[in-house]
């Protein structure tokens, strides 16, 4: 397993040292030939035509094509992330050309609460990190222990180095984010995946499913703001980003009903979102009942 870490070292080292475009040429067709293979393909396919509507309508064709436009953009992920932390600041703002919402970044952080930003697995929310730190609102992420031990360090530490501080997805995850909170930090949770599969159901582009509880837990007990906000990648080599309007977070019954509500609301917002950009969306896992 040791040497698994090497190989991934290598393989960054190797992306940093090609010119991005070559990387980028060398990576797009290696992730569409791996997407086409069938397991990949259906839950690809299954994801998409659901977010595009469900059913049958879409033709094979069009969903094909996106699935494959999906691949190619995960390859840029990929690229894109290996390479960050080697990326000077100054080109990390000159490339994020916009965000659409910044308005409401700077409420939050005028309000003095925490803030909370949920997350889907969108362009390059690595990239968008990166883009926080420099403007003085690095942000705490939490991410699934790897294995071995030393793939986790390497991986926290390479976040560490773009102004992402990562604390891992343990018993102790909690408390840290409550104390980052308490101090008027910003975190930043992926929650369109239930991972832990304690998840509280909602509907979710037309499905009942579970979504992580964490984002709304945390705004309901701390009162930080709750903003779902996605980074997009393009055009061209920049980046994007949009924050929507917060969520409103605030207890109104029982814990767990307001939990249940507040993550509903942060799930339609995840959908306008991911339906800005549905070849953006890098869930290669079955999400939805067949």
């Amino acid at each position: 397993m040791a040497a698994s870490v090497g190989v991934w070292r290598a393989m960054a080292r190797v992306l940093r040292w090609l010119p991005e475009s070559v990387a980028l040429a060398l990576a797009r067709p290696v992730a569409i030939a791996a997407g086409r293979r069938a397991a990949v393909r259906r839950a690809l396919t299954a994801n998409l035509r659901q977010v595009l509507g469900g059913g049958e309508e879409t033709p094979d064709a069009v969903v094909g094509r996106m699935a494959d436009r999906a691949m190619a953009s995960y390859a840029q992920y990929w690229v894109e992330s290996a390479r960050l932390s080697a990326t000077p600041p100054a080109e990390v703002m000159d490339r994020f050309v916009m965000v659409e919402g910044r308005h409401h970044l700077e409420e939050a952080r005028a309000r003095g609460r925490g803030m909370i930003l949920a997350l889907p697995h969108m362009g390059n929310w690595d990239w968008g990190g990166a883009f926080l730190a420099q403007i003085d609102l690095a942000m705490t992420a939490v991410a699934e222990v790897l294995e071995p031990p030393e793939m986790f360090t390497w991986f926290a530490q390479e976040r560490e180095a773009i102004g992402i501080h990562v604390v891992p997805l343990d018993d102790h995850a909690g408390t840290a984010l409550l104390e980052h909170l308490g101090n008027r930090g910003v975190v930043g949770l992926l929650c369109d995946r239930d991972l832990q599969g304690n998840g509280v159901e909602v509907t979710f582009f037309g499905q009942r499913t579970t979504l992580p509880a964490g984002p709304a837990m945390l705004a309901l007990r701390t009162g930080a703001t709750l903003l779902v906000a996605a980074c997009y990648s393009g055009p061209g080599s920049g980046h994007y980003a949009v924050v929507m309007p917060p969520v409103a977070a605030e207890r109104a019954g029982r814990l767990r009903d307001d939990v249940v509500r507040v993550t509903q609301a942060v799930a339609v917002e995840l959908e306008g979102l991911i339906r800005r950009a549905p070849e953006q969306w890098h869930v290669l896992q079955p999400r939805f009942a067949p």
